[in-house]
Parts: structure tokens; sequence; C-alpha cells
């Protein structure tokens, strides 16, 4: 089977790690290992989460003298990760055919996301030092718990540009790690050359858009909670083992958690393959049924 495996900002850092350079390389020793388990048996294409890692790369350039945009430090992320990730697989799987690409994901200028702004970004700072950035930068900043922080639009990925080297990869056998952080937004001008634009597109969805335009069979969507439950954080919580795609309404699910995730499979399933969602150490158990919760196509069980 094809599968496509997004790997959640655990795989690299876990909740509340100070974000160092050995604690993203062991941690994406331990993912590499959880994707080496279906990797030996599956054709696998990897796609990953660069959230602290974009926040630290920002803290980094608030200091600089020259303003990076926001498409450049993400593409500065994508590097990164995909770096650390590709050499773990390497040592996890023992052969040199994996592939780090840095992706372009196209989005729409005129998306209604640009209007409303909601996806925080980087460092936290007092009120007073947000409105000066803000005001110096042209940004749109936002409260955040007792902070503030910048805000940028999330607009939907339209397409992965580059999926066509990505399948000639897997095709040859080898393993692809791309679309990182759910892509660098590119955008094309009246004349269709492309250029970055100041956006964050949503990982999952672009791990989903990825899925299908690669006729994936699987999504695999890994995080640190094994499965996503019904009343989630009530005594009552049930883990949601399998359902099928018409009972999946991703608006009953939290929109910062779990209902990018629940929108991304319903999508994937509504194509006609299976999305798990689940926990890392998981990864190959969820595909066998036996962990996580499985979100499948109608005629599927």
């Amino acid at each position: 089977m094809r599968i496509v495996i997004a790997l959640g900002g655990n795989a690299l850092l876990q909740r509340g790690e100070t974000p160092s350079a050995e604690a993203q390389r062991r941690n994406a020793r331990a993912a590499a290992q959880a994707v080496a388990e279906v990797a030996n048996e599956h054709e696998v294409v990897v796609t990953h989460g660069n959230g602290p890692q974009v926040g630290l790369l920002a803290s980094q350039a608030e200091a600089d003298s020259i303003h990076w945009p926001l498409d450049v430090v993400g593409a500065e992320s994508h590097g990164m990760i995909g770096y650390i990730l590709a050499q773990e697989l390497h040592n996890a799987l023992g052969h040199d055919r994996i592939a780090s690409l840095l992706t372009q994901t196209e989005v729409d200028p005129d998306d209604p996301a640009f209007a409303r702004p909601e996806k925080f970004i980087g460092p936290v700072w007092d009120e007073s030092r947000a409105h000066a950035l803000a005001e110096a930068r042209g940004w749109d900043i936002a409260r955040d718990g007792d902070g503030w922080r910048r805000v940028v639009a999330s607009p939907e990925p339209q397409k992965v540009l580059g999926v066509e080297a990505v399948r000639t990869l897997v095709d040859g056998g080898s393993l692809a790690i791309c679309a990182g952080g759910g892509g660098v937004p590119v955008a094309r001008d009246d004349e269709g050359r492309l250029y970055g634009i100041e956006a964050v597109v949503d990982k999952d969805l672009t791990a989903a858009r990825l899925a299908v335009e690669l006729g994936a069979d699987w999504l695999l969507m890994l995080t640190d909670v094994d499965g996503v439950y019904w009343n989630w954080g009530e005594p009552d919580a049930t883990r949601l083992k399998a359902l099928l795609v018409s009972a999946v309404d991703p608006e009953t699910f939290p929109a910062g958690s779990m209902g990018p995730k629940m929108e991304a499979a319903r999508r994937v399933a509504e194509y006609g393959a299976c999305a798990g969602i689940g926990a890392l150490e998981d990864a190959a158990a969820i595909v066998a049924g036996q962990a996580g919760t499985r979100v499948l196509p109608v005629g599927v069980s």
C-alpha cells in the first residue's frame, strides 16, 4: 500500500520541551523507528509539522537587523527538520533511498482566510512590544493568554507543487519527506509566476491533499494522543475506534487540535482511502486496525 504519514509536532519536540538540537534529534530517532515499521512493509511518504521550529526561528529573526519573510523562515524550518528526519530514517531503515524535498503549496491570494488572520505564530510579547512590532512590520496581532502574538492567515491548500517528483521517487522505491509544515505557501501573480506569501497552511489539510494527489491508500496522522475521543476531557471520554466517513462531523471537534485532523480524514475518506489518527508509537498498529481511530470510506469495514 501507499501510505502518507503526517508526523505531528511531537515527532521532534514534546510538549513543554526546550527546542534544542539534542531534543529534536532524540525525538526524530523515535519517530524514525515508528515510520520504519510501516516503511518496511509499504510505500511511504512523510510529512511533518514545524510549529515549534518556526516559532524558534521567528524569535531569532526578531533580533536580526534584516527581517526575513515568513515563507523564507518556514522554508528554513523545513530544511532543518527534513535533514534530521532523513538522517534518522536512514539509520532506522539501513538504506539511503530517502529524499527530503523542500515543497511549495499553492494557495489562492484571494482566499477569505487572508481577511481574518487567526493562526498564532512566533513568540509571546507584552502588549506594548507587540503593538510596536505590528506597526513597524505591518503584522496582525492578537491576545494569546496573558500575552500577545502575531497572527497570520491559514488559507486552503490548492495544490502541492512538485507532487510528480514525489510520485517518481516513491514509484522508484524511495521514501520521500515533503510538504513539511503544510508546505511553503506560495501564490501566482497575473502572469503565472510564483511568489511567497505570508501565511501558514494547515499541515493536516496539506497532507490530505498530498494523499489524494498521490493516490495513496492511507493517510496516517500521528500525534501524542492514542486516538480521537468523544467527550475528550470528561469522565465518560471514549476513544472512537472506527467510523465511516458519513458519520464524521469535524465541527464537533476542537478547531485547534482534532478538528483539522478530522477534516483531513474526511477529505481522504471521501476520496476513497482510509485515514488513521493515533499515537506515534502505534503507527503500524493503526494500519492493522489494532489501535488509534480509523475513518473509513463507505463500503470499507
